[in-house]
């Protein structure tokens, strides 16, 4: 810009920043979302979806008529809680669990962090998500396999 010349347009400026401040929007928002994806769908009489929070069960037609059974839920941390075995004890795919819950939820709070205080680094952000997704493809494995899908 010459010397002496009128100062520049900022709408430009103020365009750019809204655009980024969606973008982390929606950035954040498929973050948090992920934490609702099912790890597994286990079917049978009773359908059951395995999530990073439990299972939740949907049982079937209780007497024909096609009106649903009934749902209900069973928390992760109950699981946990209410397993007669020591952590140290389960197995591999079952302990890498807790790693998944905590990877999407630091994922998530980077995301909305970034949002809260204007900056993130998404590189870690990303990370994040990477290694929550590998915890979780554990998981899934690990029910699928538990469950008759495949074999070790």
């Amino acid at each position: 810009m010459p010397i002496g010349s009128p100062p520049a347009d900022r709408s430009d400026d103020s365009d750019v920043a809204r655009f980024r401040a969606l973008g982390s929007f929606v950035g954040a928002l498929f973050a948090v979302a992920l934490l609702a994806v099912p790890m597994a769908v286990i079917p049978g009489e009773d359908v059951t979806v395995v999530s990073l929070w439990g299972f939740l069960n949907v049982t079937g037609p209780s007497d024909g008529t096609g009106v649903v059974g009934g749902v209900g839920g069973y928390p992760v941390w109950r699981y946990f809680f209410d397993q007669p075995r020591a952590f140290s004890t389960l197995p591999p795919s079952i302990r890498a669990w807790p790693l998944a819950i905590g990877f999407h939820l630091l994922a998530a709070g980077s995301a909305l962090s970034g949002i809260a205080c204007g900056r993130e680094d998404r590189r870690v952000t990303g990370g994040l998500l990477v290694l929550a997704a590998g915890a979780s493809l554990w998981v899934s494995v690990g029910l699928a396999l538990r469950f008759g899908v495949g074999t070790t």
